[in-house]
């Protein structure tokens, strides 16, 4: 096992100038900008008050003796200490519940329905047709047409996840036995981090997901590649073929052949996603190779064992054979 962590190190290392920061005060979707506006007002609100309210104590305090004795008289303090905090803070409560535009109350009909299941830890993504059956079922990378509204159908098997994606849309709680409904719509094409935002366990802070808004024609291409089946395997790829159909079969699918599991990720197309074990790896040869082999030491607890005894060729094998699934 020694030889293969560092070949995993080196592969992890490009991470971090991969990795982007999530933000919710630049929003790029029309929720997540509602909400911005809330928190600005919020915070500008509160500061001008927290601003007036430093100023009258530093009179009270320091301020010439007519001034003082202005501050003392009981109708201004009635006034600053009862009458204000009431109308200001009134005033803002009607301001955050007074209704908005919303997709779902003007009834736009989304462009795409996708089903996203809170596992531990990583998401299952299925998209749904008009009809809620399943089109296609992939895994920690989703795709949507930008300018155009989503909806996400969201669910859990196992404990409370939070599903946000904090440049699009505010936090959404994943219940066992509810389905949680989030209409979405990215105002321009680009790549936004998402997250799980409830403590679910103990890899938690490493279940993320990668939401990619695409003009509409490139959605429908990528739609129409990911409902096809695994492309058959080249002589050059046939040994990882066999190896992965013994070994990881029972539990993982790739469509176009006989490997049929539901226990872990949909891997028909695993090579077209950005990432691996839901956010902590980049997707390539080696870093495939380092999570077959220690998956169990990168991210413990998750729910695939380490084949830390295969030999470096049937690994290799395997990685070469995974990451022509595009």
């Amino acid at each position: 096992m020694a030889p293969i962590l560092p070949s995993v190190l080196a592969a992890a290392i490009p991470l971090a100038a991969w990795a982007r920061t999530a933000s919710a005060a630049q929003p790029s979707g029309d929720e997540a900008g509602r909400i911005a506006e809330i928190g600005w007002v919020l915070f500008v609100g509160g500061a001008v008050i927290f601003i007036a309210v430093a100023a009258v104590m530093a009179l009270a305090l320091h301020g010439p003796p007519r001034a003082r004795r202005l501050l003392a008289k009981p109708a201004l303090i009635v006034a600053a200490g009862i009458a204000f905090p009431v109308i200001a803070l009134t005033a803002l409560l009607l301001y955050v519940l007074s209704p908005v535009p919303s997709l779902a109350r003007h009834g736009a009909m989304p462009a795409a329905r996708i089903e996203v299941t809170g596992e531990l830890w990583w998401w299952r993504v299925r998209y749904l047709d008009p009809a809620g059956n399943v089109l296609f079922e992939t895994a920690n990378d989703i795709r949507i047409p930008a300018g155009l509204p989503v909806e996400f159908l969201l669910k859990s098997g196992n404990v409370i996840h939070s599903f946000w994606i904090p440049d699009l849309a505010g936090k959404l709680d994943m219940i066992p036995g509810r389905v949680n409904r989030l209409r979405v719509l990215a105002r321009t094409p680009g790549v936004f981090r998402g997250q799980c935002a409830e403590y679910c366990g103990a890899q938690h802070a490493r279940m993320m997901f990668d939401v990619e808004a695409l003009p509409p024609e490139r959605f429908d291409a990528w739609l129409q590649t990911q409902r096809q089946p695994a492309r058959a395997a080249g002589p050059e790829l046939l040994q990882g073929e066999r190896i992965f159909q013994r070994a990881c079969a029972q539990c993982h699918a790739v469509r176009g052949t006989p490997a049929a599991g539901t226990l872990g990720p949909d891997l028909t197309h695993l090579g077209s996603r950005p990432t691996l074990a839901a956010g902590v790896l980049p997707n390539n040869v080696g870093a495939l190779a380092g999570w077959i082999a220690g998956s169990q030491h990168i991210k413990p607890g998750n729910g695939m064992p380490s084949f830390d005894q295969w030999p470096g060729e049937d690994l290799r094998a395997v990685a070469r054979y995974l990451e022509s699934l595009k």
